[in-house]
């Protein structure tokens, strides 16, 4: 039987286990944290929530000594300590695990985990000993039977990826484990395995500090909670004192009535405009779906089910090779993005940062980077008389409502909030009437979210037909006026508005008999 973590029930101990007092760090222009005090404690899960820019990101890295603060400091067991350098607090038992991993690809789990600290015979790597560690490493996660200490990282699916991480922290005999936004590419059943490993550290007497914008994860896991905004804190409470609505204020400073906008109603929706039938490429396999103006259709499923791939093959990245595609009641097939941009599609990719912007540009350059690429009489047609391409970015990016002080900024300088609704913006410079969001709302604030919501529902007033992927399932059943739910490739079956969780995940985990998916095919 593996060996695994000592049991521990969690009390509050006299001293925690690491401490902020009164920290504060200046950077050029603005105070990131201002007076912030905050402890936390041996065996417990503390959230630290608030919007993008609130100064969440900027603390965990003051903890990770990855900043060092210019006021106040930090406690561990109780005596003050300054970190000059991440390893140094990494030694002393803190370690951060990054939304973005900090892993070698190339390289083996084992090499990954004690990177640099292999053990050694007569100047020589022990491969032998380091697999060995590293399994023994594995085995205190529960993980020895899923990854083998010699298989090349690259290979491993993201969840895999980070145990490895968090084995590599274990590795350090860490007393503080901070989590940046650790299941924000994670597909629902992999989220549930995080659970099981977080609870698990917990038990173990780690203290766990968690930050994630999925206000669901954090009750279901913490028993802390820290709100900041604008770089203070505004409280720090035991999660039994709080409502979802009521983080949601202090977060937000203000009270969100509505999480989402209200739904099409049927009058409100258009022809049809686009519609595949048995539609099919290498990843994808009989697809029928038909898409009308004004309306939003949402689709679930599982990492790996086909979702992204669909997105790809309707927008001409990995085009479909079979079956028959209609665009606007023409029979069209889109074999590139250039060709579907100029059938007036649009695609919201789900990685922003690498495949919707460029970030060493402004925000002006951002905005017409894909309307550039069409013929100026297009943009003659869609610039409405506003002039130039400057007055055209100004005027879409405030109907998107970016929040910078200048258009020249580069885009890499803005929250991840921003950053989306730049894309956004994007391709409403194109007038697209076709548009595709996959996780539209991938880590990024409450009030961010709900922004990128109002504006995807405008869109779809305005008659935009809207193809909404996501991996959260209260958003797909809050935005959408029907929900296709995927499996192996395929669409699996289709559920009405407001349908639960529960039914999308019967359908989604492929659980559901042949009988119900040709009974879901036909009402389709």
């Amino acid at each position: 039987m593996a060996e695994s973590f000592p049991t521990h029930t969690p009390t509050k101990p006299a001293v925690p286990v690491l401490e902020a007092r009164n920290v504060v760090k200046q950077f050029p222009g603005v105070r990131a944290l201002d007076d912030v005090s905050v402890a936390f404690y041996p065996g417990e899960v503390h959230a630290v929530v608030g919007e993008n820019g609130a100064g969440k990101s900027t603390l965990m890295k003051v903890l990770a000594g990855a900043n060092k603060p210019d006021g106040g400091e930090l406690m561990l067991d109780g005596r003050p300590v300054t970190f000059n350098h991440p390893s140094e607090a990494q030694h002393a038992g803190i370690s951060i695990i990054y939304q973005e991993f900090n892993l070698l690809p190339e390289r083996t789990v084992a090499e990954n985990i004690f990177l640099g600290r292999e053990p050694h015979r007569f100047g020589v790597i022990d491969y032998q000993q380091l697999e060995k560690d590293t399994h023994a490493v594995l085995e205190r996660l529960e993980a020895g039977n899923l990854i083998s200490p010699t298989a090349q990282l690259g290979t491993l699916s993201v969840a895999q990826q980070q145990m490895v991480e968090i084995a590599k922290a274990l590795s350090f005999d860490a007393k503080v484990l901070i989590m940046d936004e650790p299941t924000a590419a994670l597909a629902s059943q992999e989220v549930a395995v995080l659970t099981g490993l977080v609870r698990r550290l917990q038990a173990a007497g780690i203290a766990a500090v968690y930050i994630s914008h999925r206000l669901v994860e954090v009750f279901d896991l913490a028993q802390r909670v820290t709100v900041l905004k604008d770089g203070q804190k505004v409280t720090t409470e035991m999660i039994g004192d709080l409502t979802m609505s009521r983080i949601v204020e202090l977060m937000v400073g203000r009270v969100l009535s509505d999480y989402f906008p209200e739904r099409a109603r049927p009058e409100d929706m258009g022809e049809v405009a686009l519609r595949l039938h048995g539609a099919s490429n290498a990843a994808l396999r009989d697809i029928d779906l038909e898409l009308r103006a004004g309306e939003i259709v949402g689709v679930a499923g599982l990492q790996g089910s086909g979702r992204t791939a669909l997105a790809q093959a309707i927008f001409g990245v990995v085009p479909f090779t079979g079956g028959t595609v209609e665009i606007m009641g023409r029979a069209e097939l889109c074999r590139t993005p250039a060709q579907a941009i100029r059938n007036r599609f649009g695609y919201v990719t789900e990685d922003r940062k690498y495949e919707g912007l460029t970030l060493k540009q402004p925000i002006n350059d951002n905005i017409m980077l894909t309307l550039r690429s069409l013929q100026r009489k297009m943009a003659r047609a869609f610039s409405n008389g506003t002039g130039n391409d400057r007055e055209l970015a100004l005027e879409l990016a405030r109907r998107v409502d970016v929040r910078s002080p200048t258009m020249d900024r580069e885009v890499r300088y803005l929250s991840g909030g921003n950053q989306q609704k730049v894309v956004l913006a994007k391709w409403l410079a194109t007038d697209a009437k076709v548009l595709i969001f996959d996780e539209p709302t991938r880590g990024i604030d409450v009030e961010a979210k709900a922004s990128i919501h109002e504006r995807i529902r405008e869109l779809a007033r305005a008659g935009a037909a809207v193809l909404m992927i996501s991996s959260e399932l209260p958003e797909v059943i809050g935005m959408s006026d029907r929900i296709l739910v995927m499996w192996d490739g395929a669409i699996i079956g289709e559920l009405p508005a407001g349908s639960s969780e529960a039914e999308i995940m019967h359908l989604a985990t492929g659980q559901a008999t042949s009988d119900e998916r040709r009974v879901a095919s036909e009402e389709r």
